[in-house]
Order: C-alpha cells, then structure tokens, then sequence
C-alpha cells in the first residue's frame, strides 16, 4: 500500500462516491460504503485498531494519545461523497507535472478549459504539479483531498512518536453534499471536544463562518380543468410558480451576489396544471437577513396570488444550518490555534467566511465546535476541479502541526 498524500488522492477519486438527494436512505447511496471500507481497512494497517463503518455509512477511528498530560481531544473530519451536481462515474485522473503557467486543456472533452482568468489561484502554482480531471467528470478533490490528508497526517502521527499529541478522533461522513452528513453521526461514541473539516480550498485559508441557511417549499394548489374549456376558469399552477420565479429580485439571485451578500435561489419546480411545487434555498450569514429575505418572497407570493382567485398555497420554511461562529466565538483556542498551526506549516494564514456550509457548521451547533481548514481543492463541483500536490502535503503538515500545538498549549 503506497501511502503518499497523492497515492491516497488517487485511489479514492476513482470511486464513484456520489450521493442523491432524492434517496431516504442514510447513506443515499450504497457505493459511498466502498469507500469507507477501503478507509477502515487502511486505517487498520496504519494501527488504529478502532476503525470501523457503521451502518449508517460513518467511519470512525482513534489515534491514542502519547502523553500523560490531558490534552482536549480533537477530531479531523471530511466527507466521502461528491455532489451529484456533475456525474462521478469513471473517473480519470490527469497529472500537469511542473505547471509552466497559463490555460489547461483538458484532454478528455476539447470544450473544458481550466482558464487562468476564471482559476486565477493558479497563479500561484507555477512550478507545481496539478491534478485535474479528463474534463468528463468531476474530479471530487472536494472533499477526497481532506480524505487523503487527514489519512496521511494520520500515519506521520502513528510513525513518529517524537510527535506529541493527545488523543484525535477521525471522522469520515457520507451525504454533506446533499446536508445529511451529520444526519446519524453518533457525537457521544466519537468522543471530541473539537473538531476542524478539512474542506476548504485555498492553502493557508481557515473559515470560521458560514452561511446560515433555511430551505423554503412553494406549493400552489391551481384550478384545473379541460383546456378546452377553460376560458376565465383555469387556474394553471404550473403558470403561477413560474410567475413567482419572474419576480423573484434579480439583485439576490446566487448570479448577482458576493462577500458577505446573502441571496435567494430556486433550485427545483415539479408539478402539474393542478398542483406545483417550488424549491428554494435562502442563504445569509446573519439569520436577521434570512428573516427578511423569506418575508420578501411570501409577501411577493401573495401579490402573485390576488391575480388566482380560485387557488392556494402553502409557504413552508426549514431550518438547513446556521453559522458556526456564533458558537467558535466562545471557543477562540479552536481557530486560534489553527492559525499558529498554519504559520508553523509556513504559511501566512488567511481567515474568512464560507459562501456555503460545511458539516462544522451543524456538528458545531451539535456540540463539537469546527472551523474549516483548506484542502486545496479548486472549482468544485464542475469538470474544471483540481487541486495541487504541493497544497494536499501543506494540509497534511498542518493537522500534524494542529496536533502539536494542541498538546503544547494543553
């Protein structure tokens, strides 16, 4: 078994891993267990005798402290599935050994293009080697990158027991990409107090906010009857969803936002000329604005429904996640040491706020404060991932610092 931070990459992407919102199952889909088995099984050879995969689809494993002294225990966390947003099937790994700069053609699909101007990250990767796709499929960097490096840092702690540290907890979790990744994640029996995601992108990058973020469902029960005579009867719920859709504010759409710009964004229309429903998501990193947001859609839902006398509707909001640093703020060690962490590893650490969620953002508000450390994946999601060699070793000398400075400032 090779065991460099890239050989591990390698092997995992190559399992199709990817989950599917439409499935009640936990995991939604049985091949994210293969992964796990393979996980359990490396982990095992590297000594860490607890691993195992529930059935649930989480794998779960130790590292044993090496000093007498109490030190907090951590937990290094990363998810297994890739996002059904672009296919995960039959992934080819392709290697741009020292990068000389500019646009990189991918060689599977001549339309797919990592261009500098959309990657600009790439500008400082020259003289690195780069890892992308064939241009087919998505690469799933995110979050097999944090796999690999936690996996990697995992042996280097086992192997060299010069390095101090108290006990770390390994977390592997199937469906983040679909929000269930903390769905059955068993928090007493993982015994941390602390935990970092390794699922961020950009080297020396940690994020210790997030999105908050609720989910909203439409549905609109319309008037049907023969088209034939429908004259001043019909009512077409499909039509009405699709009127609220065009007065949706342009000025929040996901397209027309950024910083710290929170926004609204339809995601899924399904239904018939009797009943429709309408799927969105709504996003803000503070919930006041999320509370403003979702008055603004049902207020411009009713203006639509005073034209559709005969039909109704139903306006349900779900809670998804909330933003973390509402509870790392009363934790600052967890991203203060982060930050030394990082500075050790030799980088100049940058803090910021995720346009997203992670698992950290609900394990936090379950009881196990995260922030969330880069992996160095880029462009997730698309056929245009990658992520560099170089990044993934720096990720994997920052846990090993992480569990140093634990162990010093315990």
């Amino acid at each position: 078994m090779t065991d460099t931070v890239v050989d591990r990459f390698l092997r995992y992407v190559v399992i199709d891993t990817q989950s599917n919102p439409e499935s009640s199952t936990q995991p939604s889909t049985e091949k994210q267990k293969k992964l796990g088995r393979m996980l359990v099984e490396e982990l095992l050879a590297i000594g860490l005798s607890d691993a195992h995969l529930d059935e649930h689809g989480y794998v779960y494993a130790s590292i044993p402290s090496n000093v007498e002294k109490p030190v907090p225990v951590i937990c290094f966390c990363s998810h297994m599935d890739t996002a059904p947003d672009f296919t995960g099937t039959d992934v080819k790994p392709r290697t741009v050994s020292n990068y000389r700069g500019g646009d990189i053609q991918l060689s599977g699909n001549s339309r797919q293009v990592i261009r500098v101007g959309d990657n600009p990250a790439l500008l400082d990767q020259i003289g690195n080697d780069i890892i992308t796709t064939d241009g087919t499929t998505l690469l799933g960097a995110d979050d097999k990158a944090g796999l690999a490096e936690i996996m990697t840092a995992a042996q280097l702690l086992i192997d060299n027991p010069n390095i101090r540290h108290g006990t770390i907890k390994l977390l592997f979790t199937p469906d983040e990409e679909i929000g269930r990744g903390v769905d059955k994640v068993d928090l007493q029996k993982l015994g941390a107090e602390f935990g970092y995601t390794m699922d961020g992108e950009t080297a020396g990058h940690i994020e210790d906010e997030t999105f908050s973020a609720d989910g909203v469902k439409i549905t609109i029960q319309g008037v049907a009857i023969h088209p034939g005579f429908a004259k001043r009867k019909m009512e077409n719920a499909i039509k009405i969803v699709g009127a609220v859709i065009d007065r949706l504010p342009k000025e929040v759409a996901p397209e027309a936002t950024s910083g710290r710009q929170g926004f609204v964004h339809p995601i899924g229309v399904t239904g018939s000329m009797e009943q429709a429903v309408l799927s969105l998501i709504v996003r803000d990193f503070e919930e006041g604005g999320l509370a403003v947001k979702e008055a603004m859609l049902e207020t411009l839902l009713k203006d639509v429904m005073t034209d559709y006398a005969g039909s109704t509707y139903t306006f349900e909001t779900k809670q998804q996640y909330r933003n973390m640093k509402v509870v790392l703020d009363e934790h600052p060690e967890v991203v203060e040491n982060a930050l030394e962490a990082i500075r050790r590893a030799g980088m100049q650490p940058v803090r910021g706020s995720i346009r997203g969620g992670t698992d950290g953002s609900r394990l936090s508000f379950m009881g196990l404060p995260c922030a969330n450390v880069f992996a160095g994946g880029h462009a997730f999601h698309s056929p245009l991932e990658w992520v560099s060699r170089q990044d993934m070793e720096k990720a994997v000398s920052v846990l090993v610092e992480l569990a140093k400075v634990w162990e010093e400032r315990a």
